[in-house]
């Protein structure tokens, strides 16, 4: 699809070269718009994430500007806390929208067409609002999880009076929005229930790049690597280790199923949890940790599990939807999620997994059992997880069919602002 080219600005805390997580999608969308000849700046935060520590090429010029993939990026400092729960998270995300707000500003003069706010930070709204009607371009606002939601689900947030506050202010914020989007039907119904108009409220789901995660890899070199025998069951649990997540039951169920031999548990990745997972698994020898793997054997190390493993807290299932499941789906592989049928977790694995209820780890490691004895089931669910991320997460039509809309709403603003 041919595109005019547009000026566009992305205001992401978390940006490339983060390997996972919101700076992985907001990277490849910059890339993407940059490839199809469209103008793009980024203002964002020194790369942190997924290890919680700035990246050591980031750690002085705490302000800079720097080229990436045709892609024009101000990087703004921010505070990172060792341990990111609760007011130091606050503190955290407050720190970037205030030191990001100059460059913002300075990018009223370029006079962008569209102004993308990625959330988290949803505390850098009102100056990417702000932003955008001083520029005549519109905004929109992406929402990868609703932080005001979760803080108050999981006690991060506790004052009912600051609770109503922020919820308010968050409402009152959104509406002010020309298009608000979010990675999940359920999350777009509570953008609708928050006030957001029916026709600016959309559905913006994450997406996988299906060439490079292929079923028919197998592997077989990580299983070389971590002294896995050929015909074990691997589990696999590859992403950030956060603690909304629920991550914690992996070392209970391995527990669990510690005398089953042909069953072995790998967790990879990296995050604030990690210490507290290594420890509960000390002495079992069912279970093996990978630090976060380059981008390049993503495939491989998908490919690696004969299931999938997606735990997740039962007080924020129905406000995220992790980015880790198209990637897991697009592996061929089967998914063992610990959630609701009702949430949009529940819904999507229904068709090509199975569904465990939360905090139950009993159910969870029996649920592993079956399938891991029924290799037919794990090829047929495979199978279907494959088709749905061909048909849904697939990277080129998810944001061709986004962008062609916002195409659409930008020719209209440019022709509004002539007259």
């Amino acid at each position: 699809m041919e595109y005019k080219k547009k000026k566009i600005l992305i205001y992401s805390a978390n940006f490339a070269p983060e390997p996972t997580g919101i700076g992985k999608y907001s990277g490849e969308m910059a890339a993407w718009l940059a490839g199809r000849g469209h103008e793009v700046r980024v203002v964002a935060a020194p790369p942190y994430y997924p290890r919680w520590q700035v990246n050591a090429a980031y750690q002085w010029r705490p302000y800079r500007r720097e080229e990436w993939q045709g892609v024009q990026i101000w990087r703004a400092p921010l505070w990172v806390p060792k341990e990111p729960g609760g007011r130091a998270r606050i503190v955290h995300l407050m720190s970037f929208a205030m030191s990001s707000l100059p460059l913002m500003l300075a990018q009223i003069a370029w006079r962008p067409d569209l102004v993308v706010t990625v959330a988290p930070a949803f505390v850098c709204a009102p100056a990417a609002l702000l932003t955008a009607r001083l520029s005549g371009g519109r905004a929109w606002l992406h929402l990868q999880d609703f932080e005001i939601d979760l803080a108050c689900a999981m006690g991060l947030l506790k004052n009912r009076l600051l609770q109503r506050l922020a919820v308010k202010l968050e409402g009152w914020i959104m509406r002010r929005f020309d298009s608000v989007s979010s990675i999940s039907g359920k999350m777009v119904e509570l953008l609708l229930r928050k006030g957001v108009a029916v026709d600016r409220a959309e559905y913006f789901p994450n997406w996988v790049d299906i060439s490079h995660v292929k079923p028919a890899l197998c592997g077989e070199t990580y299983r070389l690597e971590l002294d896995i025998p050929s015909e074990a069951v691997v589990v696999l649990f590859a992403g950030s280790l956060s603690g909304k997540q629920g991550l914690m039951v992996i070392p209970e169920i391995a527990a669990y199923l510690a005398g089953r031999k042909d069953i072995v548990f790998v967790v990879c990745g990296e995050g604030v949890i990690k210490p507290q997972l290594e420890t509960a698994a000390a002495g079992l020898a069912n279970v093996r940790f990978l630090p976060l793997q380059p981008f390049d054997r993503l495939g491989e190390l998908l490919c690696l599990a004969d299931i999938h493993l997606l735990p997740q807290s039962a007080d924020a299932a129905d406000l995220v939807l992790p980015s880790k499941l198209s990637g897991m789906l697009a592996s061929g592989r089967p998914v063992i999620s610990t959630c609701r049928r009702d949430t949009e977790i529940g819904t999507v694995v229904a068709q090509c997994g199975v569904i465990v209820p939360p905090a139950d780890a009993k159910a969870l490691a029996d649920a592993i059992a079956a399938l891991a004895a029924d290799p037919k089931r794990r090829a047929d669910l495979g199978r279907a997880g494959r088709a749905f991320a061909e048909t849904h997460f697939e990277l080129d039509s998810v944001l061709e069919r986004r962008f062609a809309v916002i195409e659409e709403v930008v020719e209209e603003a440019v022709a509004d602002t002539a007259g």
